[in-house]
């Protein structure tokens, strides 16, 4: 039975949840997701369980933040002056935006904090710092390498 390998390009089904089982994401209702082995695509620990199954095999795989998106940065939070955001714009926690670097590149984040004079913005990923555990079935391999 042919196996998942880098190169190949294959079609999953899955559930991620966290380590209290809460589910972050699933392609249940959806069309599998699709993506190359070894192109960097999805999570490294998600890419590394695939390697090896053959078609219609089904894992649960747990992978450790460091695998996943990585530990939670302090760095990436930043306290910056109300004034640097049009008056126009209702903040409140929890909200996302996309600011822009200063060389362009365009940053997510989220308002975490607010006072009248400063907002806290936290840039690291939702899921950053936290392990993951996946049901993982490979559908399908399209294409071998």
């Amino acid at each position: 039975m042919t196996q998942a390998k880098p190169g190949d390009r294959v079609r999953v089904h899955y559930t991620g949840t966290l380590e209290d089982g809460q589910v972050f994401d699933s392609s249940e209702a959806r069309e599998p997701l699709e993506f190359q082995l070894g192109e960097g695509d999805v999570i490294p620990g998600f890419e590394r369980a695939i390697e090896g199954m053959a078609v219609g095999d089904s894992k649960t795989e747990r992978i450790p933040a460091g695998d996943a998106y990585g530990p939670y940065r302090d760095d990436l939070r930043l306290e910056v002056g109300r004034n640097n955001f049009p008056p126009t714009l209702e903040l409140h926690e929890g909200q996302r935006l996309r600011l822009e670097g200063p060389e362009g590149q365009s940053m997510a984040v989220v308002v975490t904090e607010l006072t009248d004079q400063t907002v806290t913005l936290d840039a690291n990923h939702p899921l950053a710092g936290q392990d993951l555990i996946f049901e993982i079935e490979l559908v399908e391999i399209l294409a071998a390498a």
